[in-house]
C-alpha cells in the first residue's frame, strides 16, 4: 500500500513539473520569423519610347539631351525620388459627464377594507400618507486619452505610375539590419511633381494618401511581444 502511494506521488511531481515546464515555455516569447513584407519596389517595366525626329529635322523631342535646362527631377516611370519623412502627431481628448435625477410619491387611503378604523387609534400610522416612495439616483463619470508620435527618417522611392494629370505614384522600402535586429520601412503614395525640390528631395507631408509603415523583427521585437500563453490568458480570464 504504501508502494502504491509513493508511486502515485511521483507520478504527481513529474506531471506537476511538466505543467510548470509549460507555464514558463508559455509565458515566454516565441521566435518570430523575419515578416519582411514583399519586394514592394518591384516595378513594371517602363514602356519604351523610341525617339523620332521629324523629316528634315535633327531635333528628337525626347532625347537624352533635351533636359540640359530642367533639373533632374522624378517625372517618368522607374525614376526615383528621395522622401523625408518627418511625422508627428500628437491628440487629446477629455470628456466629463454629470447626471442626478430625483423623485418622490405620497400617497392617502381613505378606506381599505375597514382596515383604515382597526389602525386608527396606532400613532405610527397617517392614513394621509399612507404610502410613499422615493427615488435618487446621480451618475459621474470622466475620461480622458492622450497619443503622441514621431517618426523621422529619409529613403528613396520609384515612381510607380505617372497619372493623366501629371501626379505620380510613388512607392518603396527600405530595410537596415543592426546585430540581427532588422528595421523595415515602407512607403506609399501619390505626389505633385511641383513640390518636389530642385535637389529631388520631397516631404511626406506632402505625399497624398501616404501610407508609411515602420516594423521591426529581431531580439527587440520579441521582448515586446507576450508568450503564447500569457496572450491566451489575457482573452479567456474574466477578472
Amino acid at each position: 500500500m504504501l508502494r502504491v502511494i509513493r508511486e502515485t506521488i511521483r507520478i504527481w511531481v513529474i506531471l506537476t513539473g511538466l505543467w510548470v515546464v509549460l507555464l514558463l515555455a508559455g509565458c515566454a516569447g516565441s521566435p518570430q520569423s523575419a515578416s519582411i513584407p514583399p519586394h514592394v519596389t518591384q516595378l513594371p517595366e517602363p514602356p519604351v519610347v523610341e525617339a523620332t525626329s521629324p523629316q528634315g529635322s535633327l531635333w528628337r523631342e525626347n532625347g537624352p539631351l533635351t533636359n540640359l535646362f530642367v533639373d533632374p527631377k522624378a517625372a517618368n516611370v522607374g525614376d526615383i525620388v528621395t522622401v523625408s519623412i518627418v511625422e508627428t502627431s500628437t491628440a487629446s481628448n477629455d470628456a466629463q459627464t454629470q447626471t442626478g435625477r430625483k423623485s418622490s410619491l405620497t400617497a392617502s387611503v381613505d378606506g381599505f377594507l375597514g382596515l383604515e378604523n382597526r389602525y386608527a387609534s396606532n400613532a405610527k400610522f397617517n392614513p394621509f400618507s399612507a404610502i410613499k416612495g422615493g427615488m435618487e439616483n446621480a451618475f459621474d463619470g470622466s475620461g480622458s486619452t492622450a497619443r503622441s508620435g514621431k517618426l523621422a527618417a529619409s529613403m528613396t522611392a520609384r515612381v510607380n505610375e505617372v497619372l493623366p494629370n501629371g501626379n505620380l505614384r510613388i512607392i518603396g522600402s527600405r530595410e537596415v539590419t543592426v546585430n540581427n535586429e532588422t528595421q523595415i520601412i515602407t512607403l506609399s503614395g501619390t505626389i505633385r511633381p511641383r513640390d518636389i525640390s530642385p535637389d529631388n528631395v520631397i516631404l511626406s507631408t506632402y505625399i497624398s494618401e501616404a501610407r508609411i509603415t515602420y516594423t521591426g523583427d529581431g531580439i527587440v521585437h520579441e521582448g515586446q511581444r507576450p508568450g503564447w500563453f500569457t496572450r491566451i490568458m489575457n482573452v479567456v480570464w474574466p477578472f
